[in-house]
């Protein structure tokens, strides 16, 4: 207090200007240290960049339409009823069904042997099944059976595969993938008689021109896909599940996507070849996949 009552006025308004001029920049700079973290991008193993489209489909809220998007506020609900069995006959179709998908199998050697048209639209409709956010349905399937187009989606993904397998996955994962015997030429993407590149709708589009949210676009796609194996091992044809890395805007601007789809999975279907074969592989019995409670 004696030193504080030593000093002129002037002199201590001075001195508390200067401390206040330093607590400001205190509190900036750690602000902007702490706006730095928010705004760093999260860190994600490189492998997701396989989904990464570097068109920009952020949705603004401004060109969100605020009113309800989805289904009729007055929509009708009509009865339901579902078969019913017997305990037995339950019993027999879980382990047929199983017994059934348990031999579906990822085929990388494909026949050139035509398959019906109508039989992929069947599984397409049958994915088309799939449950979705709000009942947005956020998917489009885009069937190629053209060998041109077949030809340059194949160009483009042995492209940025041979750079992927030699740069960007590194060691350990090329030596997993040895042990299945695959490597960046794709002789399946000529060879199937179709390509069927799924798309997920990251938004729709209203009638008026703005943004409809496709709620859980994903997740919905990815149950859609589920649903799509299986009617294809239902039906007697192999694919091989692809998520081509780095490839996702090429193709869409290949097939001339609009800018709200990215690729999620691409699927070479048709039958094996006589030649075909696949790793012997086993899977995990139920006691490792489920918890029961």
């Amino acid at each position: 207090m004696v030193l504080f009552s030593s000093l002129t006025p002037v002199f201590i308004a001075v001195i508390c200007v200067l401390i206040g001029i330093i607590l400001k920049n205190t509190r900036k700079s750690s602000k902007k240290e702490k706006s730095d973290t928010k705004n760093k991008p999260e860190s994600h193993p490189w492998v997701d960049e396989d989904l990464r489209d570097s068109t920009d489909l952020h949705v603004e809220e401004d060109d969100i339409d605020e009113e309800w998007q989805g289904l009729d506020e007055n929509i009708a609900h009509v009865p339901f009823s579902a078969e019913c069995y017997s305990e037995d006959e339950m019993i027999k179709r879980s382990k047929e069904f199983y017994e059934l998908l348990n031999k579906r199998r990822t085929v990388r050697f494909i026949s050139d042997e035509p398959v019906p048209k109508e039989v992929i639209d069947n599984v397409i409709k049958t994915a088309g099944t799939s449950p979705s956010g709000a009942h947005t349905e956020p998917w489009t399937f885009v069937v190629v059976h053209d060998p041109e187009i077949k030809h340059k989606i194949r160009e483009i993904i042995e492209e940025e595969e041979e750079v992927n397998y030699r740069k960007r996955m590194g060691d350990k994962w090329v030596h997993d993938l040895k042990r299945l015997r695959t490597n960046w030429i794709k002789e399946y993407l000529d060879t199937a008689p179709y390509l069927i590149l799924i798309f997920k709708q990251v938004y729709g589009r209203l009638p008026n021109g703005k943004k409809k949210t496709h709620y859980y676009n994903e997740i919905s796609v990815s149950i859609a896909c589920g649903i799509l194996l299986a009617a294809l091992q239902n039906v007697g044809l192999v694919t091989v599940t692809s998520t081509p890395l780095n490839c996702g805007p090429r193709l869409r601007v290949l097939l001339q996507r609009p800018a709200n789809e990215k690729l999620l999975l691409l699927l070479p279907v048709g039958y094996p070849s006589k030649d075909a074969t696949v790793p012997y592989l086993t899977r995990k019995p139920l006691d490792d996949i489920m918890v029961a409670m």
